[in-house]
């Protein structure tokens, strides 16, 4: 019964509702069309005074015998009388008044206001500063010069729309007077209003006739089932939408770890960071740190999606780092911008710090693109996965690079190591055969090594050895090699050196070494020297192995003949023992 009565009185209720809301509507529309014409009528005249005004300003300074003489000294000619005398016949102004700079009135189409002096405020804080002057008001019609008007049926005086414009005079940027134009504008206005609510009234009608036809429309469709059919296919198509996009987003992840996994080098994982990011993540740009190996700076590596990052951001520029979460900047109602997001225009962004087996190895920002900052915060999660998956490759890369570190280097000195050398001088040797380009090795070795073992602890000359290592670690330059063999021995590789470059960077090195003091506890260790033979590509070898042995032979030659000196290997005799050259000394450096 209650359902019964609800869908019989539930069509006269919409029906009702209708009546009424086409009512408020009519009501609103004649409320429309009597209040609102006047003031929009009265907008557009004073637009248009203002600019009339500027006319017959304009008008009046031209016909003037001199326009500065007039208003300064208040002259003025019998031609310049008899032209303002007949301004008002040949325009719209029925009175003219001119000011001087204080107000007075020097000049009127009425002769009886010469003299008066308008002290109202507009005249000073307006007129004077160079600025027209507006005004509109009622007047009684007696008012208004040459107008014959007939007293009303009941004795009343009829009334008139009068509008005064104040336009300055200025002489070089100096306020000298004004001119006050009064215009009778009572035809024009009421005729404008009645064409602007005849426009309303017509708006109104077809409005309220194309909503009673959309009405009517709407009441004999099933508009509520089409609605739920609607909201139902809108639901499943996001639904489906939003599935779709989650399977290419684990489409993607998965690619991206299979791809980052492979990677053989940190830049080749930033270039293909930067290629999936740009796919993943589309309504953020983006930039990726990471801490450098003294982690007390961390270095910009990659932006994409039109973002950009700075060289080096120190870890407290970043709220994220010094908080050892994910900062989000933009959720909530008070939030402090990290230094290395400056210059920043309010836009939300991301810090994910990039952790890896519990260390902290660098930092991804996001920030929203500027046209889609309304939907940033939906990326969150999947940023999240994101910067975990970067975080293992990074670590990945760096175990593979610290391993392959380890199999080529000498633990003490940090040189490359006999293995490594012997690949690297063979890559050399084929790329010097290609390009024709010279190529040296020079074979060192420490004097009298054993000794300081002997004397002074195997300690100390470990000491010794790194500080040589060092010596030939800053002696490289460029794709040039310096390694330690073993024992005392050293190799210094120099690809594109000539044979005389290579004997002097030779001599350098043992002048270099000559003057390193190593301190061993409390006291300084003895002098250190090195002898050091020098073999040429191709003349002394086309093989490394040649090579190496031509550049010891020439080791033993410097050593069999007082140590501390250099020896070049001669031609011919790579095999077996050498009778080298022995060069003088140079003169030392500085």
């Amino acid at each position: 019964m209650t359902n019964r009565l609800a869908r019989t009185l539930l069509p006269q209720f919409k029906a009702y509702s209708l009546f009424f809301a086409l009512l408020a509507v009519a009501a609103l529309a004649a409320w429309a069309v009597l209040t609102v014409p006047a003031p929009i009528v009265d907008r557009m005249l004073e637009a248009d005074l203002r600019k009339q005004a500027g006319t017959w300003r304009r008008a009046v300074l031209l016909h003037l015998s001199s326009s500065e003489d007039t208003f300064v000294l208040g002259d003025l000619t019998e031609r310049d009388t008899e032209y303002l005398s007949l301004m008002p016949k040949t325009s719209d102004v029925y009175r003219l008044n001119l000011f001087e700079a204080d107000g007075t009135i020097f000049w009127s189409t009425r002769a009886e206001n010469i003299g008066d002096r308008n002290t109202k405020p507009y005249f000073q804080s307006t007129v004077s500063k160079g600025v027209v002057y507006y005004k509109h008001e009622e007047k009684p019609a007696t008012e208004v010069d040459g107008l014959m008007t007939a007293v009303n049926p009941d004795g009343s005086i009829p009334v008139r729309e009068v509008a005064e414009v104040y336009s300055p005079v200025m002489h070089e940027g100096i306020f000298i007077g004004a001119i006050e134009f009064y215009s009778d504008i009572t035809e024009v206005r009421n005729t404008f209003i009645t064409r602007v609510r005849f426009s309303l009234a017509l708006i109104s009608i077809v409005t309220i006739a194309a909503m009673t036809v959309v009405t009517i429309v709407v009441f004999k469709t099933n508009r509520r089932t089409m609605r739920q059919v609607e909201e139902r296919s809108a639901k499943d198509h996001e639904v489906m939408a939003n599935q779709m996009q989650l399977a290419r987003e684990v489409k993607l992840l998965g690619e991206l770890n299979e791809w980052l996994q492979s990677c053989r080098s940190l830049d080749e994982l930033f270039k293909m960071v930067s290629e999936f990011m740009s796919h993943l993540l589309p309504d953020a740009e983006g930039s990726v740190y990471v801490f450098s190996n003294s982690r007390d700076v961390l270095d910009g590596c990659v932006s994409w999606n039109g973002g950009s990052h700075k060289d080096h951001i120190h870890p407290g520029e970043c709220w994220g780092l010094r908080r050892g979460r994910t900062y989000e900047f933009g959720s909530t109602e008070v939030a402090f911008t990290c230094e290395h997001a400056e210059p920043h225009d309010g836009r939300p962004y991301f810090c994910f710090p990039i952790l890896a087996h519990g260390e902290t190895v660098g930092l991804m920002h996001l920030r929203a693109r500027p046209s889609r900052a309304g939907d940033f915060t939906s990326c969150k999660q999947l940023a999240q996965m994101c910067a975990e998956q970067i975080s293992m490759a990074i670590a990945n890369v760096r175990m593979r690079d610290q391993l392959h570190d380890q199999s080529v280097r000498d633990p003490l000195t940090g040189l490359y190591n006999r293995r490594h050398m012997t690949d690297s001088l063979r890559k050399l040797i084929h790329a010097s055969e290609l390009r024709g380009t010279a190529l040296s090795v020079v074979a060192v070795d420490v004097d009298h090594f054993k000794k300081f073992n002997d004397n002074h602890g195997h300690d100390a000359g470990d000491m010794v050895l790194r500080a040589v290592g060092s010596a030939l670690e800053k002696a490289c330059d460029g794709d040039e090699v310096a390694c330690r063999p073993g024992g005392e021995e050293f190799t210094l590789i120099l690809p594109g050196a000539t044979p005389e470059d290579a004997v002097t960077r030779a001599e350098l090195l043992r002048q270099q070494v000559e003057e390193i003091t190593v301190r061993y506890g409390e006291k300084n260790l003895p002098r250190i020297t090195i002898s050091a033979g020098v073999a040429h590509f191709p003349r002394h070898g086309l093989i490394p192995q040649e090579l190496l042995r031509a550049a010891d032979d020439a080791l033993y030659a410097a050593k069999a003949k007082g140590r501390n000196q250099i020896c070049v290997s001669s031609p011919g005799d790579s095999g077996g023992q050498a009778e080298a050259d022995t060069l003088p000394a140079l003169p030392k450096a500085g």
